[in-house]
C-alpha cells in the first residue's frame, strides 16, 4: 500500500514506524504536520490508501479523515483521551499503561480502535518510557492495525474493546505539576519531574530565577537540610534538598529571557554554581547509588564494563574528556575484554548541540567538542591489547555511530535505530575518524550510500552492511543479560590471544598505509569549514534544532510524494543503508 506517515517531527517513534512499514513492503512517504493546506496537498499528491499519524499536537483536517482512514497512535490505554496521557499515568502512579491505534474522527482520541497494546509502567521519566515501552508497543500495534486494515477489517468503538478502562482527561497544567519543596518528599518530587520530562518540564525557580526543571535523580542524605536549598553540584548537575533527602537537577530551561532552551543546570547558572561545593561522583559506584555519576566502571574477574549514560545521548566536550579519562583508567586494568555500555535510551548522538548553542562562541565550542570526541575515538582505536565491544542498548546517531565503530565488535539491541550520517545538521561533513572506520567496516554497499542517504536504519538492516556484528535482546534488561554472557565467553575464548595479535597486526598495517593523524587532519579541515566558513548552514540548523523552531517544509528525502518524478524508496538492504530519532500520539507532549 501507499502509506502517508503524518507527524509533527521525524522523531524516534516516527522512524521506528517508518522502518516497520517499509519492512512490510509498503511505499511510505512522510509529511511533517506544518499546516492544514500543506497536509491536504500531500494527500492529493501521494494518494495514500492509509494515513498513520504517530505524533501530532493538533487535529487532522476533516476533509482528509472523511476521505481516507487516518490511524492515530495515542500513548494511552483504550478509552484514554487527552493531550497529557503519559504525563497523567506517571503522575498518578499507574502500574500498567498502553498504546492505542484509533481512527481519526471529529473528537480527539474518540474514534474506533484498530489495535491496542499494554505494558508495565516502570518508574522512569516520560522520555525514557516513550522511547522504550511506548515505541515497542506502538510498533506492534501499528503493524497489527495495518494488517487488519489490509484484510479489510473494521475497527471497534472504544467502549466495546475488551478491557477498555481509560477515561477522558484534560491537559496537565503547570499548576498540576507544581512542586511544594516545603512539604514534598523525594519520591513526590521525582514523580513530578518524570511526568514532565522532555516537555514541558516543571516550572519552578533556581537562585530566585524562574525556570523549567528536567532530568531529576534521587540522592539520599545522612543529614537533614532545609528543603528547597541548592547545596552542591556534581559535573553540571545541581543538588536540591527535599524534606527527606535530595534530588539532582540535571537540566533546566530558564524562563527569564536568558536563552529559552534546555541546557545543563550548572551551565544555566554559572556564577551561582561556581560557589557551590563539589559533590564527588564515585567512578566505581553502583548504578543509582549515592555518589554515582553518569560514568562508572564495573570490574569483574574477566571483563570490564564502562557505563556512560548522558542525557539524550549528547556528549559535550567536558563529557568526552571525562569519558576518555575513565576509558584510559579501564584500559590500565588487566582484563582483556572491555565492554562500553551507553544508556538504555541512547548509545550516543554525537556532539552536544545545546551546550554549543549556549557558549559565547558556538563555533569555538563546536571545535572544542569535536576535537574532544576525536580524542576519545582515537583512544578506542588504539586500544590494541584487548577486545573492545560497543554494546548499543539504545539508539545512536551521527558521531555516536562512528565512535561505536572504533570498537572491535558492535552488538545492538533488536529495534535500535541508527542514523550514520551528519548531513541533516546543516550538511556537516563529520569526523570521529569515519573516513577510516567506515570503509574498513562495510561488508556491502558503499561509503557514499551510507553517508548520503539520510533515512533511519535499524539494527537488523545494519547487520549485513557490517555496521553491527550481532543483534539480540528484545528489551534493555534482556540485552544486558546476553551482553554479559557473550562478554564472559569472549574473555574465556581460547582464540583470544590470536584475536589480539591479528588486531595489532591490522592496526600496524593500517597505520603504515595511512596514519590516523592524516584521516583526522582531513576531516577536521572540513569540519573547521563547517564551523568557521562562509556557509552558515550548520549554525542555522543547530539553532533551529536547539530552539525547537518548527519545520517550514518536509525534506524531500522524506516526502517522496514531492520528488520529481515521485519514486517510493526501496527499504534499505545490504547494498543500501541509512539512519535518524522518537515520540507519539494525537495530543502527546514531545518526549525529547
Amino acid at each position: 500500500m501507499r502509506i502517508l506517515l503524518l507527524t509533527r517531527s521525524f522523531n524516534s517513534l516516527s522512524q521506528r514506524l517508518y522502518l516497520d512499514l517499509t519492512a512490510l513492503g509498503h511505499a511510505v512517504s512522510v509529511e511533517l504536520d506544518i499546516a492544514d493546506a500543506v497536509t491536504i496537498e500531500a494527500v492529493a499528491l501521494f494518494k495514500p490508501a492509509l494515513i498513520v499519524a504517530p505524533y501530532l499536537t493538533r487535529a487532522i483536517p476533516e476533509s482528509i479523515w472523511r476521505q481516507t482512514v487516518c490511524l492515530i497512535v495515542h500513548p494511552g490505554v483504550v478509552g484514554d483521551r487527552g493531550p497529557s496521557a503519559l504525563d497523567w499515568a506517571i503522575a498518578e502512579g499507574e502500574r500498567e499503561w498502553g498504546v492505542t491505534v484509533l481512527q481519526a474522527v471529529a473528537a480527539l482520541d474518540a474514534g474506533p480502535v484498530w489495535a491496542a497494546e499494554t505494558f508495565a509502567l516502570r518508574e522512569a521519566t516520560k522520555s525514557s518510557i516513550y522511547r522504550q515501552e511506548v515505541t515497542a508497543a506502538a510498533s506492534r500495534a501499528v503493524v497489527a492495525a495495518v494488517r487488519h486494515f489490509e484484510a479489510q477489517g473494521s475497527a471497534l468503538p472504544a467502549a466495546d474493546w475488551p478491557g477498555a478502562r481509560g477515561r477522558p482527561r484534560r491537559a496537565m497544567t503547570q499548576a498540576d505539576r507544581r512542586i511544594a519543596w516545603a512539604r514534598d518528599g523525594t519520591q513526590a518530587v521525582l514523580r513530578a519531574l518524570r511526568a514532565a520530562d522532555g516537555s514541558p518540564g516543571v516550572l519552578d525557580a533556581l537562585f530566585d530565577t524562574p525556570c523549567h526543571l528536567f532530568d531529576g535523580h534521587a540522592q539520599p542524605l545522612h543529614h537533614r537540610h532545609e528543603p528547597g536549598l541548592v547545596i552542591a553540584r556534581r559535573g553540571d548537575a545541581l543538588l536540591r534538598t527535599t524534606i527527606d533527602g535530595a534530588v539532582w537537577i540535571g537540566h533546566v530551561r530558564r524562563a527569564d529571557g536568558a536563552g529559552h532552551f534546555k541546557r545543563p543546570a550548572a551551565l544555566a547558572f554559572p556564577a551561582q554554581s561556581a560557589e557551590l561545593p563539589i559533590w564527588p561522583g564515585a567512578l566505581d559506584a553502583q548504578a543509582g547509588a549515592a555518589g554515582a555519576s553518569d560514568i562508572r566502571l564495573e570490574v569483574e574477574a574477566e571483563t570490564v564494563y564502562l557505563h556512560f549514560n548522558f542525557h539524550n545521548g549528547a556528549m559535550s566536550a567536558t563529557q568526552c574528556e571525562s569519558l576518555n579519562a575513565a576509558l584510559r583508567q579501564a584500559l590500565a586494568l588487566p582484563q582483556r575484554v572491555l565492554v562500553l555500555l551507553g544508556g538504555a535510551d541512547f548509545w550516543c548522538n554525537g556532539i552536544h548541540l545545546n551546550v554549543i548553542e549556549a557558549a559565547d562562541s558556538p563555533a569555538d565550542e563546536s571545535w572544542h567538542n569535536i576535537t574532544a570526541m576525536n580524542d576519545l575515538t582515537r583512544t578506542l582505536i588504539e586500544a590494541n591489547d584487548r577486545i573492545v565491544v560497543a554494546a548499543m542498548q539504545g539508539n545512536a546517531g551521527a558521531g555516536g555511530v562512528f565512535m561505536a565503530l572504533a570498537a572491535d565488535q558492535v552488538w545492538a539491541r533488536r529495534g535500535v535505530v541508527l542514523n550514520p550520517h551528519y548531513k541533516n545538521m546543516g550538511n556537516l561533513y563529520g569526523s570521529e575518524y569515519w573516513t577510516y572506520l567506515l570503509p574498513r567496516r562495510l561488508r556491502a554497499g558503499s561509503v557514499d550510500t551510507v553517508m548520503n542517504r539520510r533515512l533511519p536504519l535499524d539494527a537488523e538492516q545494519a547487520l549485513p552492511l557490517g555496521l553491527v556484528d550481532a543483534v539480540f535482546g528484545a528489551s534493555p534488561p534482556a540485552f544486558i543479560a546476553e551482553v554479559r554472557q557473550r562478554a564472559t565467553e569472549l574473555a574465556r575464548d581460547a582464540d583470544l590471544p590470536a584475536l589480539l595479535r591479528a588486531k595489532r597486526n591490522r592496526r600496524d598495517a593500517d597505520e603504515a598505509r595511512m596514519p590516523l593523524s592524516s584521516y583526522r587532519e582531513a576531516e577536521e579541515v572540513r569540519m573547521r569549514r563547517n564551523f568557521y566558513g562562509f556557509d552558515p548552514s550548520y549554525h542555522i540548523a543547530r539553532a533551529n534544532f536547539v530552539h525547537r523552531v518548527p519545520a517550514s517544509w518536509t525534506p524531500r528525502h522524506l516526502a517522496i510524494h514531492r520528488q520529481t518524478p515521485p519514486a517510493p524508496p526501496a527499504p534499505p538492504t545490504a547494498a543500501q543503508s541509512d539512519p535518524d530519532q522518537v515520540t507519539g500520539g494525537s495530543g502527546s507532549q514531545p518526549a525529547g
